[in-house]
C-alpha cells in the first residue's frame, strides 16, 4: 500500500483552512448580531459606529457565505 503523503498534507491544510475561514466567518455574523442587539437596546457602542442596519446585514451575509461553503462541501461529496 502507497500513501502519498503530499496529497494527504495538502488535504489537511486545505480542510484547516477552510474550517478557520468558516468558523471566523460565522464569528462575524454573531458579532454583527450582537451589535445589532446592543445597538437596538440602546446600549453604549464598544467602538464602531455601524448602523443597526448595517450590522444586521452584515450578519445576514456572513450566515449566508457559510450556508453556501457548506452546500459546495456537500455538492462536492454527492457528485
Amino acid at each position: 500500500m502507497h500513501i502519498d503523503w503530499a496529497a494527504l498534507g495538502s488535504v489537511f491544510g486545505v480542510s484547516l483552512g477552510i474550517t478557520v475561514a468558516l468558523v471566523g466567518l460565522f464569528t462575524l455574523g454573531i458579532v454583527g448580531l450582537s451589535k445589532r442587539e446592543a445597538a437596538t437596546a440602546g446600549a453604549p457602542s464598544s467602538g464602531g459606529g455601524s448602523t443597526p442596519v448595517a450590522a444586521r446585514t452584515g450578519a445576514y451575509v456572513c450566515f449566508a457565505l457559510c450556508a453556501a461553503a457548506v452546500a459546495y462541501g456537500i455538492y462536492l461529496i454527492v457528485a
